[in-house]
């Protein structure tokens, strides 16, 4: 009776070990055999930033104005719908300067690409690249841009010079200490520091090569000597004019725009700051996605053949999705020409959802909007992606006015 009892245990531990076998012979195959899903990049090497930012880029083109700055006040007004209304953590897509930075962190999406025509566009987002390597903090993220270096503690002084100082400056009154601005500091205060300091050409001279050192030997981007010649002239204008520096059109039309000063104070329509510059956790939040080379600038046209679907490509690889699309007044001048029809072919092959929305801007000196504030030149709209092509494909858009008032979704009014 034991030996039958000792072979039936026997036959049971068997029995259930091969069934183990089994089970996680099976749950180990289906693991090798099923796809994993599409995880977005935590970073990229300077190495792969530098092949996307050269494979992915189109020949550029011609425009007619140098946008160092944005030329539209009313960019904060959508922030409130558009976070309302578009997804966070997707990847994020625009146009021009520094107005995609305020997007960008206002949004906080995994991954951004910046498409411009003009190369020199490009080059100033390289620029904007290394400063934000080179500045920890916003106070020396302005200091390094408009060449204004923040002055350091002079030495201290003896007794004897204490003393000869004190007797010679009696009668005068003592200069205000400048005392630099915290981290946390308000926008305002950091305003009014740098415009009590002065330009220093030494400064802006080793700014620049540091600038060129960190394309050309960190990315490996080479500048050819146009390539020079172009980021020198915008390097330099921010020098000359500093936080005056606006919008500049080539034909010297007299139109005024918003200088970087006005850009940085501007509010939201309940009166909250919201440029990248006015709160440091924005700041610091671009300042680690430069650093993970995860905010790439392409020269690429919206009505081409290249750029715009090699975003969608890489977008796709990574599996993720549009959440937002800044295209200022792009489109205006793509039914001028004829690239409208590419430009929607492009936006079909981005990977898109009910979330994705295009960012757009009106100007309201060709386009009367119905949503158009009084004492602004611009208006900033919202429009769902997906709704854009259904239009597109009902044959919607005979021209530009229809595009800005198709399905738009204006800011909410205070």
């Amino acid at each position: 009776m034991i030996f039958f009892i000792s072979v039936a245990r026997r036959t049971a531990k068997l029995i259930l070990s091969t069934a183990l076998f089994v089970v996680f012979s099976v749950c180990a195959f289906a693991q090798a055999t099923t796809p994993t899903t599409p995880q977005p990049p935590e970073k990229f090497t300077n190495a792969e930033f530098s092949k996307m930012q050269r494979e992915m880029s189109e020949g550029g083109g011609y425009f007619m104005s140098d946008n160092f700055t944005s030329n539209e006040t009313s960019y904060l007004h959508i922030v409130p719908k558009l976070q309302q209304l578009t997804a966070t953590g997707g990847a994020y897509l625009g146009v021009g300067p520094e107005q995609n930075f305020t997007y960008i962190a206002k949004l906080r999406p995994r991954i951004a690409f910046l498409v411009d025509i003009r190369r020199q566009a490009v080059l100033q987002h390289l620029m904007y690249k290394a400063l934000f390597q080179l500045s920890p903090t916003r106070t020396e993220f302005l200091a390094h841009l408009l060449s204004k270096p923040i002055p350091v503690e002079t030495k201290t002084e003896t007794k004897t010079e204490s003393k000869t100082a004190e007797s010679k400056d009696a009668a005068k009154p003592a200069p205000p200490k400048l005392v630099t601005p915290k981290p946390d500091a308000p926008i305002h205060e950091i305003i009014r520091f740098f415009d009590q300091l002065k330009v220093s050409e030494a400064a802006y001279a080793a700014n620049l090569a540091e600038i060129k050192k960190f394309i050309e030997t960190e990315l490996q981007l080479p500048l050819s000597k146009e390539d020079q010649t172009s980021l020198d002239y915008v390097y330099k204008s921010f020098r000359v004019d500093g936080l005056d520096i606006a919008f500049r059109l080539d034909s010297g039309w007299s139109t005024y725009f918003p200088t970087l000063r006005e850009l940085l104070v501007q509010t939201d329509l309940k009166g909250q700051l919201g440029n990248f510059l006015a709160v440091k956790d924005d700041y610091d939040f671009l300042r680690e996605l430069h650093r993970k080379n995860l905010i790439i600038p392409l020269t690429g046209d919206f009505g081409g053949k290249k750029a715009l679907t090699a975003v969608g490509d890489v977008l796709r690889k990574y599996g993720l999705t549009v959440s937002a699309f800044y295209l200022s007044n792009v489109e205006q001048y793509l039914f001028d020409g004829t690239s409208f029809e590419g430009f929607a072919g492009n936006i079909r092959k981005l990977p898109l959802t009910e979330k994705s929305h295009f960012i757009r801007a009106v100007f309201n000196m060709r386009y009367s909007h119905p949503s158009a504030l009084p004492g602004h030149l611009s208006t900033t709209l919202l429009q769902p992606m997906q709704g854009f092509l259904k239009d597109y494909d009902a044959g919607v858009y005979r021209g530009y006015y229809d595009v800005i008032m198709s399905r738009y979704i204006a800011p909410d009014k205070p």
